[in-house]
């Protein structure tokens, strides 16, 4: 069972790249032959294609209980709290008292929503899932890779455009190689764990990201794509690549049948969390630097381009730069911290399937 599972995982992996990718080309031909407003038109026929495709699938077993309706608004109602917090405190600063307000109220709804779930019948995230340090510590990780995936894609496209100058569907042709790094990733990392511990693959493979996300924190006004952008990106997110996959591997590992689809589901809303929450803070930590060095730079370095201000575009571009190398440095701080959780909290030496001899959960 360790090979077809291992292969499918591989297989999920590099599908999730293919589509990020094109997600994103997509978006860049929309933005520049359109409008912005097109990336967000375009998931309606999206996901009407998905909701036909639905009537494929085999039909899968049925459980009877009552949706946790008071869960699902407190855990979302803390998220989007948190996420609007953090945001709107690198704009407005941290004493902002709508700052302030979603902060708090991001603390109270989240623990109305633990003691939710430690109350309801059927709640939606069964806290006894989180006893196991090995699927904890596999949670946790999936959501730092999920913050560096999505923040190393939204900081460095807005640094090709606006620093490097690249139109909306260059950044999307850029974007590209990134696939390749994760798909090969996924290959290599679903063969290592067949016989290695899952830290051993995922730690060294996230210490390879946080070398490639400081590369990037490394970039000038004069940095190329294909000397330095290209490598950065590509080792950035083998690394990631390299971490995912073992940690989707213990996060369902030892978990019974019944709770089956609950880990793989939380898993998921790990890295889409992750990827809010992960975009929300270097977005922040980003703009905060560049302001720091020149308040308002995107709008300085547009006028300057209407107006062919030289000055006033470089001025605008370097502040810019900084802050975008800004955000990179906190994600490679972010991606080391990733690589201890792994490395202290996943030791279980086997995965669901893997073929370590021997040795036992």
């Amino acid at each position: 069972m360790g090979k077809p599972r291992n292969s499918a995982m591989a297989v999920y992996a590099a599908m999730s790249a293919v589509g990020i990718t094109a997600g994103v080309l997509l978006g860049g031909v929309l933005t520049g032959m359109l409008s912005w407003r097109w990336v967000f038109l375009i998931n309606v026929p999206i996901g009407l294609a998905v909701l036909a495709g639905t009537t494929a699938l085999a039909e899968g077993q049925r459980n009877t209980g009552r949706l946790d309706t008071p869960g699902a608004i407190t855990g979302t109602g803390a998220l989007v709290a948190f996420a609007y917090g953090i945001t709107r405190g690198g704009e407005h600063g941290w004493g902002d008292l709508v700052t302030v307000s979603a902060l708090v109220l991001a603390v109270v709804l989240g623990v109305l929503f633990l003691w939710r779930q430690t109350r309801g019948q059927n709640p939606i995230l069964p806290l006894e899932l989180l006893h196991d340090r090995n699927r904890s510590g596999s949670y946790m990780t999936v959501l730092f890779i999920g913050g560096g995936l999505m923040a190393t894609y939204y900081l460095l496209t807005l640094y090709m455009q606006q620093v490097l100058q690249f139109s909306p569907v260059m950044a999307g042709l850029a974007s590209l190689p990134v696939s390749a790094g994760i798909v090969l990733a996924a290959g290599i990392s679903s063969k290592l764990v067949e016989r290695l511990p899952p830290r051993a693959v995922a730690a060294p493979g996230l210490l390879v990201a946080a070398m490639g996300m400081y590369w990037l924190s490394t970039l000038t006004l004069g940095s190329s794509y294909a000397g330095h952008v290209l490598p950065a990106l590509f080792a950035t997110y083998f690394g990631l690549g390299m971490g995912f996959m073992p940690m989707t591997l213990t996060a369902v590992h030892g978990v019974a049948e019944e709770e089956a689809g609950v880990a793989a589901a939380l898993l998921n809303t790990a890295q889409q969390i992750g990827a809010a929450l992960g975009l929300a803070v270097l977005a922040t930590i980003s703009t905060s630097a560049a302001n720091g060095r020149l308040p308002e730079a995107a709008r300085i370095l547009q006028e300057g381009l209407a107006g062919n201000n030289v000055d006033a575009m470089a001025t605008a571009s370097a502040a810019l730069s900084h802050g975008y190398t800004s955000g990179f440095l906190a994600g490679a701080g972010m991606l080391l911290i990733a690589a201890l959780v792994v490395t202290t909290a996943v030791t279980t030496r086997r995965t669901e399937g893997s073929a370590v001899p021997g040795v036992g959960a």
